[in-house]
């Protein structure tokens, strides 16, 4: 039994262009909560590691920024139909205004959800 189609986004983003990264980034998934089938969206900001922690210790945060810093968005729907119009709406939408904020363009992995 399917329990719905997901979506994973990992975006890299210019160093200089984080605040403008994160305002336009809230109100996407704003909008993208809105779509036809959209069971949820969650956007997080990758600023922490494991790396050198011990276990059972909170994560450290990352002392320095190389390259790029890292978000990921998560996109859930009720089936890929939905999705694949969802995705149309994103790309029509916001495609090109995300894509000047990044270092290279952001990656896309999506599949069946399992559990």
């Amino acid at each position: 039994m399917q329990d719905g189609f997901s979506e994973v986004k990992l975006f890299q983003v210019h160093p200089d262009k984080t605040a403008e990264f994160e305002m336009l980034i809230r109100q996407v998934a704003a909008e993208q909560q809105l779509q036809p089938g959209c069971r949820d969206i969650r956007c997080i900001k990758r600023f922490f590691t494991i790396d050198g922690v011990e276990p059972g210790q909170p994560p450290r945060e990352l002392t320095r920024v190389v390259k790029c810093v890292k978000y990921y968005a998560y996109w859930e729907f009720d089936s890929k139909e939905s999705y694949g119009k969802a995705i149309a709406w994103f790309f029509d939408r916001y495609g090109k205004q995300i894509m000047k904020l990044l270092i290279m363009p952001f990656d896309i992995h999506c599949g069946d959800r399992i559990a």
